[in-house]
């Protein structure tokens, strides 16, 4: 696990997603695959999207159950995600 980061991605779909990847992986992909991963169905946060890599979801946001993604499609954007934002993604 320790070669493993999490991340933050978005989609030209509106979708957000924190998961798992190698350390090596190329995060200038439009695909990735992720482990892992879970779905901000809403985001809860007053800061925006970079709230949730920052410090993770709040009381307010809904996440969804865990799935490792093989392919995600259109990315366009990835976050570093801090230790204590990766603790809260876990544990929502």
């Amino acid at each position: 696990m320790s070669d493993l980061k999490p991340i933050l991605v978005t989609t030209a779909h509106r979708g957000v997603f924190a998961g798992l990847v190698s350390a090596d992986t190329d995060l200038g992909a439009k695909t990735l695959s992720l482990k892992d991963a879970r779905m901000a169905i809403y985001w809860g946060t007053t800061k925006g999207v970079m709230e949730l890599a920052e410090t993770g979801p709040t009381g307010k946001s809904r996440i969804s159950a865990k799935s490792d993604i093989p392919v995600l499609h259109d990315v366009t954007a990835v976050f570093n995600v801090s230790d204590a934002a990766w603790a809260k993604w876990v544990a929502a």
